[in-house]
């Protein structure tokens, strides 16, 4: 089978290095440099793949994907574009695009997302009514963000587990919840924290009780998966979880059913599970701490958040972004920050990430009288 494909750019000389690239693998290939050839060229070519630049003479790539789905519905579309932003690649993916890769075009890391691409069978209508959003917690231009950034949109097109893993204060909650907040869920987003309550009590609080099924337990209480309904479920630090706890959880995941403490009846849910950690489920298996099954059973989309020793490049970006919101709580202007100061941030190793970052930057703005930090 020949693939038919479109590219969109108007950089004539990666136009042309793209065209040989593809054409040498067998692909019919056409070539536009603006929105609207392209527009006409897709309707009369039906094209397979689209590569799609963002920045282009007479408009933006990404407000041409609708029109371009519109009228050539079975194209798939990866974007292309010099500009690393989180919340540009959410909305291009939100909006139909089935990747997003930034400029300079590495060949390996094109060749493999339309290798993906190409091979994707549908299985439903993505959604495309959801707004972007700002991502006020979540920023960055790494390459590494901008990976999650994508994972977090395709992650919300379907409700398939998740599994967060990254260091602590890396943000994975603030992922989870962003994944909730685009997936249009009707129920609420529910968390709950396996490290932080104890076996016997949080039995209780994931599955529920029924009265008198414990000192204490004066009236029924309906447990974490009940409350998430319709929604989603966030469970954190799911590598700490008791053995007898993975057992019930993963009857849970299998039969969409819990039974709860004092009750012999299995009452039905619905919840979308994410889970994070900061440890290797597997390896835990490996040595008899976790369950194997279950780790394959959570380990279903996989979303891996850097720590932040590893995209220094976006440090600078946070301290401006973190510094106006402690700022906005205090009911401050957030003042300047002195160059010394972000190169000594840049070169601290930041053990505890983000949320480190984000408490050195409130004690710096609290003690700072005038001027910069």
């Amino acid at each position: 089978m020949t693939h038919k494909l479109l590219i969109i750019e108007d950089d004539s000389s990666l136009s042309q290095m793209l065209t040989l690239h593809f054409e040498d693998q067998g692909m019919e290939v056409q070539v536009a440099h603006d929105c609207r050839t392209a527009l006409r060229q897709a309707e009369s070519l039906q094209p397979d793949l689209i590569l799609l630049d963002q920045q282009l003479p007479d408009g933006l790539g990404n407000e041409q994907i609708p029109r371009l789905l519109a009228i050539s519905p079975a194209s798939r579309i990866i974007m292309m574009t010099g500009v690393h932003d989180l919340e540009l690649a959410i909305q291009a993916i939100q909006d139909g695009a089935a990747d997003f890769i930034h400029k300079p075009v590495k060949t390996s890391i094109l060749q493999a997302a339309v290798d993906k691409a190409l091979a994707y069978t549908p299985t439903a209508a993505p959604t495309q009514d959801q707004p972007a959003q700002q991502i006020r917690e979540l920023i960055g231009r790494s390459d590494a963000m901008l990976e999650v950034s994508k994972q977090i949109a395709l992650s919300a097109q379907s409700k398939a587990t998740v599994l967060i893993t990254g260091e602590s204060g890396t943000g994975k909650e603030i992922v989870a919840r962003l994944i909730h907040q685009y997936s249009g869920l009707p129920g609420e987003f529910v968390a709950i924290n396996c490290a932080a309550i104890v076996d016997t009590l949080l039995e209780s609080e994931l599955f529920g009780h029924e009265k008198g099924a414990f000192t204490g337990a004066t009236s029924s209480k309906p447990g974490r998966f009940q409350q998430a309904q319709d929604g989603t479920l966030f469970l954190d630090e799911i590598g700490e979880l008791a053995p007898q706890l993975q057992a019930k959880l993963l009857r849970a995941l299998q039969e969409q059913v819990v039974e709860p403490v004092g009750s012999n009846l299995a009452v039905a849910v619905n919840a979308r599970i994410i889970a994070a950690t900061h440890r290797d489920l597997f390896e835990a298996a490996r040595e008899d701490k976790f369950r194997e099954d279950l780790a394959y059973r959570l380990d279903v989309v996989h979303i891996h958040l850097p720590p932040l020793r590893e995209r220094r490049e976006d440090i600078p970006l946070l301290v401006a972004a973190l510094l106006a919101r402690a700022a906005g709580k205090m009911e401050r202007t957030a003042p300047p920050v002195d160059p010394q100061a972000i190169d000594l941030l840049l070169h601290h190793d930041w053990p505890g990430n983000v949320r480190e970052l984000e408490n050195v930057l409130t004690q710096a703005l609290v003690q700072a009288r005038e001027g910069a930090i």
